[in-house]
């Protein structure tokens, strides 16, 4: 085998013949970091799956916190007051509250605070409220923030991979919906 051949075998196995790009997605902790709209083909350990039909059941007993975390496209949150500038509306699952920005593998603190502020509310009033964290189909945001409320001790806490996507294709209503304002 000629020189190069031995040094790209060699390097294959180092780098487990995975393409640069998978390898780079996910940082240290196991939170994918990168290429966040991407099929997503493992569960968010220790968060569990939910379907969607699980979903729809528990949004019509109002039984669980929704909470989605799509993020903002073209807005920004003003650091001085906390709003949020919006370029375009967002439209989410009823009920649900918008935490945007909280699934990216290094949520601004603050933000990440806010959310589980939002959980600790919703489980002072209903102890075994489960949680549902979404973003879009194919999208790794809710992922990460399900894997990550999970992992911080947050018990009962699901992951909707349909996301909003898959709710409206459901044929469910969305409705208009503002992030929630986190002061700074």
């Amino acid at each position: 085998m000629a020189r190069n051949g031995w040094i790209a075998l060699l390097l294959c196995a180092a780098l487990a013949c995975q393409p640069a790009s998978a390898q780079s997605s996910f940082d240290g902790d196991g939170y994918r970091s990168t290429h966040y709209r991407a099929p997503v083909d493992v569960a968010p350990d220790p968060a569990a799956r939910i379907t969607l039909a699980e979903a729809l059941r528990w949004h019509r007993q109002k039984r669980a916190l929704f909470i989605d975390v799509v993020p903002v496209e073209a807005g920004y949150r003003d650091p001085a007051t906390g709003a949020w500038k919006l370029s375009q509306p967002h439209t989410t699952i009823p009920g649900a509250l918008w935490h945007p920005e909280t699934g990216r593998a290094h949520p601004d603190p603050v933000l990440w605070q806010a959310l589980l502020a939002a959980v600790r509310a919703k489980r002072l009033q209903h102890p075994d409220a489960p949680v549902v964290v979404y973003c879009r189909t194919d999208c790794w945001m809710g992922w990460n923030a399900a894997r990550r409320l999970a992992i911080g001790g947050v018990e009962k806490v699901y992951w909707l991979a349909e996301g909003v996507d898959g709710w409206h294709a459901a044929g469910r209503k969305l409705v208009d919906v503002q992030p929630v304002m986190v002061a700074p």
